[in-house]
């Protein structure tokens, strides 16, 4: 295998920086599973937080020290330089005990904020700096130096900005990572700016915020001039408008640059470690992130489709399977003939021309009254093998009726279903925490002995969307349901007035679409 070498670094900083981020909070498990996730990636350096500054960030790193076996990555402990005013080297000894080898130091380069925050002296804060490189560094931790609202600094005082810089070197800082901190920087001035650092002979990194939407390319852009260590989070976590996406600038620097940072087949892990973390984190993936997202390599117009249809990288940037995500087509009434084709090969069908045709104008009839084919991919497999002449019958119903009552204090809601399935009149009822519960349990129990596999679907989300608003309380409402085997999950959809009619709908092809499934990976 080969493993990029020193010359560049990916230095993770999501169990700190990243945790900032409004609503989310990491627990000391939460943080070894997110850092082992990450060392499967490939990164260089995890920074696991600040161990002196919260009692979790300290039970992280002395559960680290046995519980957290990295392969590639190294551990990396942030703090900030000693105090003012001659304060001992025992400032920074939780760093220096944290038990990881590299210590992330933050230091104030911007002369305003030495002055104003610190409220001390330009020359006290270069002694904070040096002294406290100059520690950790005798003590055999390796150094990265964060300079704190550098380019800021810069642009204020670029003459003490640099002394800082300079003074971290001379005591041993092994990078001098610049930070964007307030995330305001656009790649122009940046680039002039980290090009002069580097002019200056000093080993220089990049870590950026994302407040005016720049940070991956202020992060691709240093880079590009001369940064050798990049610093961003997991899907661009972080305080106020996050960090730079780590996964957007890795995925960017091997397959546009040509530059390998990560162990070699590791760029493939990029899709699952993303999606992983966010579980970890309890925020749902945006599907529109770039490189990673369900959306990013989506395809909906159906001139988009027809072109990649004759050659795929017509209208994508890269080979999404690259990064670990694929080709999505999306069906709606956009969606051209090819959409249709692709789609039926897909699913193992091969409609011909007519069937296509057909397919079609039912999609755009569907759609204009308020069907989303799109996101309930379940729903359009069922409709295109209905034209064909292919949809399973195993149950057909006769009657539904729901009841809802409110009985002393409490609401009860109970149905019952009358069906017809292999040759058996079936009568069911069941009841449920609402009438669409109530519906899904009677639909089971009625169903279960005849198909057993239903005892490991789940119905894990139910939205409803008034997709029509011109009648008030009459309008057409929209319902997708999700349905898991704990394998897989698939989406259908119904349309109706009648919200309970369009739940039916879409539980009926829900039932339907598992079961299809489940025939298909038995035979």
């Amino acid at each position: 295998m080969s493993t990029p070498t020193d010359a560049f670094h990916v230095y993770d900083t999501t169990l700190r920086d990243g945790s900032q981020r409004e609503g989310l909070s990491l627990s000391v498990n939460d943080k070894l599973t997110i850092a082992r996730h990450l060392d499967d990636l490939g990164v260089g350096f995890i920074e696991g937080g600040w161990p002196g500054a919260n009692p979790k960030d300290a039970e992280f790193f002395r559960r680290a020290r046995t519980e957290l076996q990295l392969k590639t990555a190294q551990l990396t402990a942030f703090g900030s330089t000693r105090k003012p005013a001659g304060v001992t080297a025992d400032d920074v000894a939780h760093l220096r005990e944290s038990g990881a080898p590299v210590a992330t130091l933050v230091a104030k380069s911007d002369v305003r904020h030495v002055e104003r925050a610190l409220r001390t002296t330009r020359e006290e804060n270069l002694a904070m700096v040096r002294d406290s490189v100059a520690h950790l560094t005798a003590e055999g931790q390796r150094v990265f130096l964060d300079a704190e609202h550098f380019f800021d600094g810069y642009l204020a005082d670029p003459a003490y900005a640099m002394e800082v810089l300079r003074v971290a070197a001379e005591a041993g800082a092994a990078v001098l990572v610049l930070c964007d901190t307030n995330g305001g920087m656009l790649p122009s001035r940046l680039q002039d700016i980290v090009g002069a650092v580097v002019g200056e002979g000093l080993r220089v990194g990049i870590h950026a915020h994302n407040d005016v939407a720049c940070a991956v390319a202020n992060s691709l852009t240093a880079i590009e001039v001369g940064a050798t260590h990049v610093q961003g989070t997991a899907n661009g976590y972080g305080e106020r408008c996050g960090n730079a996406d780590l996964f957007s600038v890795v995925a960017a620097l091997e397959t546009k640059l040509g530059r390998q940072v990560l162990p070699t087949g590791r760029l493939a892990e990029l899709g699952r470690v993303a999606h992983a973390v966010a579980e970890v984190a309890n925020i749902a993936p945006d599907p529109h992130q770039p490189w990673v997202g369900g959306s990013a390599f989506a395809h909906k117009a159906g001139l988009h489709v027809s072109a990649i249809k004759a050659d795929p990288d017509l209208y994508q940037h890269a080979d999404p399977g690259v990064v670990g995500n694929d080709i999505r087509l999306l069906i709606s009434e956009l969606a051209g003939r090819a959409t249709v084709e692709l789609k039926g090969k897909a699913l193992g069908l091969d409609p011909d021309g007519p069937t296509v045709l057909r397919v079609l104008d039912r999609v755009k009839l569907l759609e204009s009254v308020g069907y989303s084919f799109e996101a309930a991919e379940a729903s359009f497999e069922l409709l295109l093998r209905a034209e064909m002449g292919q949809r399973p019958r195993f149950f057909d119903l006769e009657s539904w009726r729901v009841i809802v009552e409110h009985r002393d204090g409490t609401v009860v809601s109970e149905a019952t279903v009358k069906l017809h399935a292999q040759g058996t009149r079936i009568v069911a009822t069941g009841e449920g925490n609402g009438p669409v519960n109530a519906l899904d349990n009677a639909l089971r129990q009625g169903l279960l002995e005849l198909y057993p596999a239903l005892a490991g679907f789940d119905l894990v989300d139910y939205k409803v969307r008034i997709v029509s608003g011109a009648h008030g309380t009459d309008a057409v409402t929209r319902v997708l349901v999700e349905t898991s085997d704990g394998k897989t999950e698939w989406s259908t959809v119904g349309v109706h007035e009648n919200v309970i009619e369009a739940s039916w709908q879409a539980l009926e092809q829900a039932y339907t679409a598992g079961l299809l499934r489940h025939e298909s990976q038995e035979s």
